[in-house]
């Protein structure tokens, strides 16, 4: 053990509301997931119904083919960047993101903000069960005549809860099965609608619809879409296969680089330009629908369970995991993974997905400023005043420094209402004004006020011990002694039997 290593003392896991298998740190030897496994991860991920209805706005709002298809691959490329700068979080500490915001909100202000996209996650999962499940019942009726698409619905809600019960090993192996299977679809879906524009006689590189949609708003628009999975990325991260003792940011985070500006980029201005293309060729911009209107016999079946794959590869990684575990975070140690991961199926539907998906863009142009603000608040807090620096065994402690007052940290408190609350008179622009407008306030606050009256550790002393993967060092709990000690990857027990979380 280092003998610099901040340890403390943590009550037992019965009377921590801090303490759960699920949200310590994960090891170094706990992290399955490979580069290319999690540039597989982003690829199915990309999949999901609203690109291709943004790619429809875009040329029926007047934009051309490749102006749609730049601006969403610049959009994207743009929210890498503040996607890439949280993902550390859980590259170098090992820690989800409702952990981490201890340390900015307080042990018990965390749980507003990470509530909060917790349920933004939950109702991402029942808009997407809810477009597999039209699937599966376009499938059924077609081959039998028989209509349910809530028994659908229930029926494939409950395989992804069973999926991703069995821990983050099985999320990674269905978005490598299910990405190949997602990229043949879509070049399908192509082929096919070219096929059709020729035949009638539609260029689609030309086509105009006279919109008068802002490249402004429809660039801001297409950065909300993973904006909730920006700030969340370090639940899914905290997995990546990371070198020990790698202290350059860009080698260390390799396989987050990769996949963020490259994998997701493209896919998304490919699937964006699917959804265009069927616009401009049929009218319609949902898959399932295109494909119906389309295909016929057993192309058509394999297409619509092509399409059932894809929610649900998207739904895995995206929105089941980062929603239990922010429950499991706001309900510790009396909600377990598991709990959590069926409590998000519950939430999810209990939103009734069917009338948000009618409501979308609505939807994100709101919740698009306060997460922003939880962004700003993240990067200001973890580079400019803790230098990635954490005391990690204090996030743990329900007395340590991160209790500031009663457990709330009101600066972070104040700057992210008030950033979101400034947002939302411009729900168009939320993410650009929340982000910068929370990052400035938080800063300040801590500065003239918080840190005056709450001395944090790592702050005062910027040293290497309150560093991990950086230093090839993992935090460890030890359940009989309540204590974290900062282990070395020679030191490290046996990863294995938390494969299931």
């Amino acid at each position: 053990m280092d003998a610099s290593t901040p340890r403390q003392s943590t009550p037992a896991p019965a009377n921590n509301h801090l303490l759960e298998e699920s949200i310590l740190p994960t090891w170094l030897n706990q992290r399955p997931i490979s580069l290319l496994g999690f540039v597989w991860m982003w690829v199915a991920l990309a999949i999901v119904i609203v690109t291709f209805q943004y790619g429809a706005n875009g040329v029926e709002g007047g934009l051309s083919l490749p102006v749609v298809m730049l601006v969403v691959l610049t959009a994207t490329m743009a929210l890498a960047v503040v996607m890439t700068l949280t993902a550390d979080i859980g590259t170098e500490h090992g820690l989800s993101f409702a952990v981490f915001l201890r340390a900015p909100f307080g042990t018990i202000g965390t749980h507003i903000p990470s509530l909060s996209r917790g349920v933004v996650a939950a109702c991402w999962f029942g808009i997407q069960t809810y477009i597999g499940a039209l699937a599966i019942n376009g499938l059924v009726e077609y081959w039998t005549g028989f209509s349910s698409w809530p028994l659908w619905y229930a029926l494939f809600l409950a395989v992804q809860i069973a999926n991703v019960a069995l821990g983050i090993k099985a999320v990674e192996r269905l978005a490598s099965f299910a990405a190949p299977c997602i990229l043949a679809i879509s070049i399908w879906m192509y082929y096919t609608l070219d096929g059709v524009a020729d035949l009638e006689g539609t260029n689609i590189w030309t086509f105009a619809s006279g919109g008068d949609l802002s490249l402004v708003a429809f660039f801001l628009i297409n950065m909300v879409v993973w904006a909730p999975l920006a700030v969340d990325i370090p639940s899914i991260t905290r997995f990546v296969r990371t070198a020990p003792g790698e202290r350059r940011f860009l080698r260390r985070n390799r396989a987050v680089l990769t996949a963020h500006f490259v994998a997701l980029p493209m896919m998304q201005a490919w699937i964006s330009f699917i959804g265009a293309v069927s616009f401009i060729v049929t009218g319609e911009w949902n898959p399932v629908d295109v494909i119906q209107g389309q295909s016929t016999g057993l192309v058509l079946g394999v297409l619509l369970l092509m399409i059932v794959l894809a929610q649900w590869s998207t739904n895995t990684a995206a929105n089941v995991v980062p929603a239990a575990l922010n429950f499991v975070n706001a309900a510790a140690p009396h909600l377990s993974y598991r709990s959590g991961v069926v409590l998000a199926g519950v939430v999810g539907t209990a939103v009734m997905p069917w009338l948000l998906l009618d409501n979308l863009f609505t939807f994100l142009s709101y919740y698009g400023g306060f997460i922003a603000a939880i962004a700003g608040i993240m990067i200001c807090d973890y580079y400019v005043l803790r230098r990635r620096r954490l005391n990690v065994p204090a996030l743990y402690d329900p007395q340590g420094q991160y209790r500031y007052a009663r457990g709330v940290n009101p600066a972070a408190l104040i700057a992210w209402l008030g950033a979101s609350g400034v947002s939302l008179w411009q729900p168009d622009y939320a993410y650009v004004i929340g982000f910068p407008v929370a990052f400035a306030l938080y800063l300040v606050l801590m500065h003239a006020w918080i840190l005056r009256r709450h001395p944090q550790a790592e702050i005062d002393d910027p040293s290497d011990s309150y560093l991990a993967t950086s230093v090839g060092r993992s935090w460890v709990h030890d359940p009989a002694s309540g204590t974290f000690d900062r282990l070395t990857v020679d030191e490290l027990p046996d990863g294995n039997h938390r494969a299931d979380i």
